[in-house]
């Protein structure tokens, strides 16, 4: 079956309405559609709109001028910074414990009603490309073409509902072939019915493979190191220590840092974690990869590096293969919107750029998220919403990303269910604030013990205050180690979350009201494990 065939049918079999009933764009006789786009792992820090030395080395051109044309989010927060979970609260307006999506594994409840339901409901076409990861089909999409688990960057494989349950492989770089597909997507769409596209981007998840054109970029750039580089945790409960998450220790060598030579540092379990990706290459694009890191990799090996000058090597590596995935990321960025320009499509198009969470870009030590702090539960969010908004603009208020899928259904004037507990902040985009807008936020992170041994722990942040709190019982290192431990943080005064002030006389007043709203949380949202 014909790509534009089987659109044409599904939409047909999905009874929706005429593209009249959606919400129509102001002095437009057209509904406004929406065009999502997350990242994985894609840290704001790694946005220049975002005014971070890092961005300012490698600029982002292409999310930038979204931001220049519409708004940036600078309190745009996860409530529960790992990848699977985040996807899980995208589409169904939930908590992790209310949606069951609590780690990467199983979990999510497919039986709650996803947020691209009810758009079709309302006549939009729907489609998701790219990253799904959830153990279930995608659902009330008309089209959909996800990779196989966490995806490649290379040669990955797709499904289609016209693959029937097959992942095929397709030559290529995946942040290019997702956005190929959804270019696919609209020119085949039913052009008489809006649409709602979500692009998941693999990039610029672990192990951060470069595309081939950007293999040596950056090579002569030295990021600096975080403020925070040489943390010692010393006012911090025992999980900032316990952690597997550490630049230092913990970056692999190999799977990670690319030093495939035969006589390099590494263990039998990294040389075969890095095997798979080098495989699948072909062999145009192994002869790439090994003329820009065999020389690299040989003046590592010709001189080898110990004790803070090797931790400082494996950041910079680090950093450059990180930004060299986001330069992709940001190139195709600019070919969707130059798309949507062409087409005529960008007055009545809203545009989503964020990612599924923060990232660590050496803040503490440590690479990856899921911890609460900043950096992880922090996100980048930039919306270009034609014709409602001052262009250029910043918001500070607190939004999450249970938020998205209320304000996607208030985009399409679709009634919010009742169960969903995120809010629309469709008003913000219109530069107002409504009397009842949120003044904190609920945190929980459940995945222990995994990857990177991060202790499970909830919290509450508001405007300045973060409360955050760590439970459980230890595993693996920490067997018997079972914690009840707070910290609290002025975000004020200590941006770096530094200094932990739980216990201290003077801030007793702001731990206490923290707390009180945690324990309303916890009760209100039936969270059953903290």
């Amino acid at each position: 079956m014909k790509y534009k065939d089987s659109l044409f049918i599904l939409s047909a079999l999905c009874g929706m309405p005429q593209w009249g009933m959606a919400q129509k764009d102001k002095g437009s006789d057209k509904p406004l559609n929406v065009v999502y786009i997350m990242t994985d792992d894609h840290s704001y820090q790694a946005i220049s709109a975002y005014g971070h030395p890092i961005g300012k080395l490698a600029p982002t051109p292409n999310i930038d001028r979204l931001a220049n044309e519409g708004v940036l989010f600078r309190r745009a927060f996860v409530e529960n910074s790992l990848s699977t979970p985040s996807r899980a609260c995208l589409m169904t307006g939930l908590y992790s414990h209310q949606n069951g999506q609590r780690t990467l594994g199983k979990g999510i409840d497919s039986t709650k009603v996803f947020v691209s339901e009810l758009l079709q409901t309302k006549g939009y076409q729907t489609a998701v490309i790219g990253k799904w990861h959830m153990q279930c089909e995608p659902k009330g999409f008309d089209y959909y073409s996800v990779l196989e688990d966490q995806g490649a960057y290379y040669n990955p494989e797709f499904k289609t509902k016209e693959s029937h349950g097959k992942y095929i492989r397709e030559e290529g770089y995946a942040t290019h072939l997702i956005t190929d597909h959804a270019v696919e997507f609209l020119e085949h769409r039913n052009k008489k019915k809006p649409f709602a596209l979500f692009v998941h981007h693999k990039a610029p998840h672990r192990n951060w493979m470069p595309e081939e054109k950007y293999l040596n970029l950056y090579e002569d750039v030295e990021f600096p190191l975080p403020e925070t580089f040489y943390d010692d945790y010393k006012t911090r409960c025992a999980a900032a220590y316990s952690q597997e998450m550490e630049v230092g220790r913990d970056l692999q060598l190999i799977y990670d840092l690319k030093l495939n030579d035969p006589d390099s540092i590494g263990s039998p379990d990294e040389r075969a974690g890095w095997e798979p990706s080098v495989k699948r290459m072909n062999a145009g694009q192994w002869k790439a990869w090994e003329s820009a890191y065999a020389p690299r990799n040989k003046a590592f090996n010709d001189h080898p590096m110990t004790g803070d000058a090797l931790v400082r090597w494996k950041f910079q590596r680090y950093m450059r293969d990180y930004l060299r995935c986001i330069k992709s990321v940001d190139d195709e960025v600019g070919r969707l919107v130059a798309y949507l320009a062409k087409n005529n499509l960008l007055d009545n198009t809203v545009i989503v750029y964020t990612s599924d969470q923060g990232f660590y870009n050496g803040e503490h030590g440590w690479f990856d998220k899921r911890f609460m702090y900043e950096e992880s539960f922090r996100t980048p969010l930039i919306i270009r919403y034609p014709g409602k908004m001052n262009a250029g603009t910043t918001n500070d208020e607190l939004v999450q990303n249970i938020d998205y899928a209320p304000t996607f259904l208030a985009i399409a004037g679709v009634e919010k269910p009742a169960s969903f507990v995120g809010q629309s902040f469709l008003p913000l985009l219109k530069g107002e604030k409504p009397s009842d807008w949120r003044k904190y936020l609920y945190y929980h992170y459940y995945d222990y013990p995994a990857v990177h041994q991060v202790r499970r722990h909830d919290g509450v942040r508001d405007e300045r205050y973060k409360l955050i709190h760590f439970y459980g019982e230890g595993f693996g290192k920490d067997m018997g180690n079972t914690i009840s431990c707070n910290e609290l943080y002025d975000l004020q005064a200590d941006p770096n979350e530094l200094d932990n002030l739980y216990g201290n006389p003077a801030y007793k007043e702001i731990a206490d009201r923290l707390q009180a709203q945690l324990d309303r949380f916890r009760v209100e949202q039936k969270v059953d494990e903290y």
